[in-house]
């Protein structure tokens, strides 16, 4: 993993993105990290935008501790309840 003194910086982003190589870029500013530029590598802006939003990770935490409490069903279930 890079990082560069927020201070130190004199690249564009655009600069420091073709500079990446598949690895994190940490910012930091006097020694702490302030913002990381990473390379997408199998994603898309949807997938980026959803990770990182606070209402979305909670709603698959919910339903991650719903399943572990509850169960699922399986496909055959699924399928006869439907009557499919």
């Amino acid at each position: 993993m890079k990082s560069v003194e927020m201070d130190d910086a004199n690249q564009t982003p655009a600069e420091c993105t073709r500079g990446i190589d598949g690895e994190a870029l940490v910012v930091t500013e006097r020694g702490m990290p302030v913002a990381v530029l990473l390379p997408l590598v199998n994603a898309d802006l949807e997938t980026v935008s959803l990770g990182s939003n606070p209402q979305f990770l909670a709603l698959i935490e919910r339903s991650r501790l719903r399943l572990a409490a509850e169960g699922a069903l399986s496909l055959a279930d699924v399928r006869r309840q439907l009557g499919i």
